[in-house]
């Protein structure tokens, strides 16, 4: 009996003809669905260590660091009301629609490095290295490092051969996502001084599913080496 005959018997009749067709083909196991375990453990990259630590023992309780947090989620809550008063992203009016031109990242001191997050291929067993400073002058950063293309040897991991800086994602209050909001611009200024390879700037927007969290905007950036700056125009 075919299975587009069974779904259309009463309730009765499709209990008692798979009970049924299970005594005519005894020697058919039924089918069985693998149950999940109940703990799993998270997703480790190829060539990465594996902790031993229990879940509770990675918590690091401090009081004075909890009492400290708190007052900065409701310093940033206290500013989220107030800045909607004054204008928009806390500037008035008319100096919101008069800009021409925003600076969004500088490097003016060491405190600027902690916007921006280096990682290579280092981390799933590659062999590349990446590092970021303040450069001479305390005026510019330095991203330096070695590239390797050389995958790493764990029989999972085909290619290799990265390096990559990115800005930290920024927080509101309570460490929700905050945005830039850059509605009123249609252009990206970077200034730089490349060593004549060819790189790229990734842009990622606010998504609103799931499955757009890794969308990006891609621009290939060909830089000419040497000491002179370049100016580039996304």
């Amino acid at each position: 009996m075919s299975l587009t005959k069974i779904t259309h018997l009463p309730p009765l009749r499709l209990l008692s003809s798979i009970h049924l067709q299970q005594l005519l083909l005894p020697s058919i196991s039924p089918l069985t669905v693998p149950r999940r375990a109940v703990a799993q453990q998270e997703y480790r990259r190829p060539g990465k260590p594996k902790e031993d630590k229990l879940p509770w023992q990675k918590i690091k309780f401090d009081f004075s660091k909890g009492l400290k947090g708190i007052k900065k989620h409701f310093t940033l809550l206290k500013k989220e009301f107030s800045d909607p008063w004054v204008g928009p992203e806390g500037k008035p009016i008319l100096e919101h629609m008069l800009e021409q031109n925003r600076v969004i990242w500088e490097f003016r001191g060491a405190e600027s490095l902690e916007q921006w997050t280096v990682s290579s291929d280092h981390e799933i067993g590659g062999q590349s290295e990446v590092y970021l400073k303040l450069g001479k002058n305390n005026n510019t950063c330095f991203l330096y490092g070695t590239l390797r293309s050389n995958p790493p040897k764990d029989g999972e991991t085909r290619y290799s051969g990265y390096c990559s800086m990115r800005s930290k994602q920024t927080l509101a209050s309570f460490d929700r996502k905050k945005h830039y909001d850059w509605t009123s611009f249609n252009t990206l200024h970077i200034r730089l001084r490349g060593d004549g390879r060819p790189w790229m700037i990734n842009i990622a927007s606010e998504t609103y599913f799931s499955h757009q969290r890794d969308d990006l905007y891609n621009y290939f950036l060909y830089t000419r080496g040497g000491p002179y700056w370049q100016d580039v125009k996304v």
